[in-house]
This record gives structure tokens, sequence and C-alpha cells, in this order.
């Protein structure tokens, strides 16, 4: 199994080593490491306990940001206390010899830019900023953090008392148009593309790899369980992506 896995690794590293526009595509498998619960799983994703349409749609936002916020606390204090993971700062390491150019993330927690990440794609949008529901002016979310997580506290815009919003995308929401397009863009025209910790079940951006494939680049898949496109990749590792990135971007950089 071993020697499988260790060519599996030559191989992908050799694809890597020849790409010059390659695009990461990230889900919530490459932030589990960092201690950040995901959502879908079957033992312990967030969505065994609760219904995403009462807690994290727009329409529950509105109706109850109480209920929402209570909700939200728990995700965004064990996000800012995570850090980035050996997986995070595999693929800087991809970024900055050249070989990886874009990072698309469905993540909401920056940890790609917190490890050194540049032109981060973040699809399903971030944590790090909010949103006036009213005036529509924008803040850092960590100006409110504290009295946030401390005390439950529900962030309200400084000009008009507004009640500010995550700029997370909730259910019911369309993707931000513009990051949209982009990533759209950069699937189309990279010459190799690396999915890393998703599962590729949300669409529309499990649809990616397919754009990616239809401008002939190889696939890559890196990733514990299997995907709908395992079939069409030219390699598959199979595990943890903080212990399997670490050892492709070694063997891509220093093979």
């Amino acid at each position: 199994m071993k020697s499988s896995s260790d060519k599996s690794i030559r191989r992908a590293a050799a694809l890597l080593r020849e790409a010059r526009r390659g695009v990461a595509l990230t889900g919530a498998g490459i932030s589990t490491p960092s201690g950040i619960p995901d959502f879908r799983s079957p033992e312990s994703g967030l969505w065994k306990r609760y219904d995403p349409m009462e807690v994290a749609s727009l329409r529950a936002f509105r109706h109850n940001p109480e209920r929402f916020f209570a909700w939200l606390r728990e995700i965004a204090s064990g996000i800012h206390a995570a850090r980035p993971n050996p997986a995070h700062y595999a693929l800087v390491s991809l970024q900055q010899a050249g070989y990886i150019h874009t990072i698309i993330t469905q993540n909401v927690d920056a940890l790609h830019q917190r490890a050194g990440a540049r032109h981060v794609l973040e699809v399903h949008g971030s944590l790090e900023t909010l949103t006036c529901t009213r005036c529509y002016h924008k803040f850092r979310a960590a100006d409110y953090m504290e009295a946030y997580l401390e005390n439950g506290d529900i962030p309200r815009c400084a000009d008009c008392g507004g009640i500010l919003k995550p700029d997370v995308i909730l259910f019911e929401e369309q993707l931000p148009i513009q990051v949209w397009h982009q990533a759209q863009e950069a699937a189309r025209t990279c010459d190799l593309m690396l999915v890393a910790g998703s599962s590729l079940t949300v669409m529309p951006v499990a649809g990616l790899p397919m754009q990616a494939l239809n401008n002939n680049a190889p696939l890559i898949i890196v990733n514990k369980a299997p995907t709908y496109i395992d079939v069409r990749a030219e390699v598959v590792l199979r595990g943890d992506v903080a212990e399997l990135l670490p050892l492709l971007a070694e063997e891509t950089l220093h093979g």
C-alpha cells in the first residue's frame, strides 16, 4: 500500500512541476485538522445537530437574528482559536514556487490567508468582515469579536445601529458574483487543478473540476472520502490532507 501511495505522490508531483497556472480547490477537509468541524460528515458534521434552514438560512437570519448569532457563536469561537495546519502551509509553498496560482476555497475561516497564501477566492464568503443590513457599510469582524464571543453581544453598526451580518453565504443566498466569476475563469483557464479536502457535493462549486477537465487540465484529488469525479482524475490520494499535502509539496519541490 505504501509503495502504491509513494508512486501516486511522485506522479502528482510530476504533474505539479509542469503547471504554471495551477488552481487549488479546497473544502472543509483542509480545515478539520485545525479543529474546525465540517458540516456534512455523517458522524460529526454540524448538520447532524442542526437543521441548516432553521439556523443558517437568510430567512433564519432575518426573522430571528438572536438565534442565528447564538448558533454561530460556537463556530466563530472555534475559527477564532484555530491556526493553519501543515496542509495550508503546503499549499503556500506550492504557490510561492509558482505551481499553484489561485486558491479557490469553500471555507470561511481565512486560514489560507493566515498561512500566507495569496490570490484566494472565497466563494462562500468569509467571517473576517461584516456588512450592515441597514446602511450596507462594511466592518472588520475583529473589532466586534471579543464582545461577541465573550458576552454574545450581537454586532451592530457604529453609524446607524443596524445589525451587522457576517459576510458568509447562507442558505438561500447567491454566491458573491465577482468572486464566482473569477473562480470560473480560473477553473476554465488553469493547466492543473488540485482538489484538497472537498467531497465535491455542494453545487455549483462541485462543478469547477469539470470546467478544468474540459480544458484538458489534469486533475489531482486529495481527500479522505471518494468524490464523484475520482474516475476522471489523473491521481487520487486517499487520506488526511494534513499528512498528504506536505508529502506532495516536498516531493514537488525537492523530489
